[in-house]
């Protein structure tokens, strides 16, 4: 870690930060002072993309996990110098969040970029938009809240496509017919990154992903509220 990045983790990690612990449910409003809007981002890299969002919709809590210590600390100096109060950064198991952390339908939306393609067939079972995943994460979203996938990994973005029109739980925004491949123009809300960049330079092509929680019926809402104690 840079000397910035460490002293950012000392200094505001007891008022930003909380350890993923599965031991309470987190009450949102109360975490981030306000009843505003929550969006879950797994896996922020070093947060510059996350600190450009915050500041562009201050009215929109950024509930940002990942595991790497010094991006957690560079996100939280980002925030602390642009004077954004609308993150906060959670370290530890994204699953174990959404699990055990997460009331029900208590997210407006689930970011997930440039996660781990894990490129190699016997690494497959490994990368986390799967069919497993996507009913956990849509029991914590509110009907309508948008889950946004990002990838420069094509055969990966396939998989995602193919995982999440599958599912349920979710419908395209985007149509697949016709003239429509499914796959989504980057929104303006989403910044490129740095590594976004880097893989443009290879060469890669970028594709989002944009899916909407579909609403509840009965059934659905009884089915995606069961939770398993562990």
């Amino acid at each position: 870690m840079t000397p910035g990045q460490e002293d950012a983790l000392q200094r505001l990690w007891p008022k930003w930060g909380l350890d993923i612990d599965g031991k309470r449910v987190l009450d949102l409003p109360a975490l981030f002072g306000a009843d505003i809007p929550v969006v879950l981002e797994i896996g922020f890299g070093m947060g510059e993309a996350t600190a450009r969002m915050a500041a562009a919709d201050p009215g929109t809590g950024i509930l940002a996990v990942d595991v790497h210590t010094p991006g957690q600390g560079n996100l939280l100096n980002l925030a602390d110098q642009a004077g954004l109060t609308n993150v906060r950064v959670a370290n530890g198991d994204a699953i174990i969040l959404l699990r055990e952390m997460l009331a029900p339908h208590s997210l407006d939306g689930l970011r997930v970029y440039f996660p781990d393609p894990w490129p190699k067939k016997r690494h497959h079972k490994r990368r986390l938009i799967q069919p497993e995943f996507l009913t956990l994460a849509a029991s914590c979203m509110r009907p309508g809240a948008l889950l946004h996938c990002a990838t420069d990994w094509e055969p990966y973005a396939e998989v995602m496509l193919d995982v999440l029109t599958a599912h349920p739980d979710f419908e395209n925004t985007q149509p697949v017919n016709g003239a429509g491949s499914g796959y989504a123009p980057r929104p303006d809300f989403r910044p490129r990154t740095r590594f976004e960049g880097q893989g443009l330079d290879k060469g890669h092509v970028v594709n989002d992903l944009l899916f909407r929680r579909v609403p509840l019926d009965a059934n659905a809402s009884t089915n995606s509220d069961k939770r398993t104690d562990t």
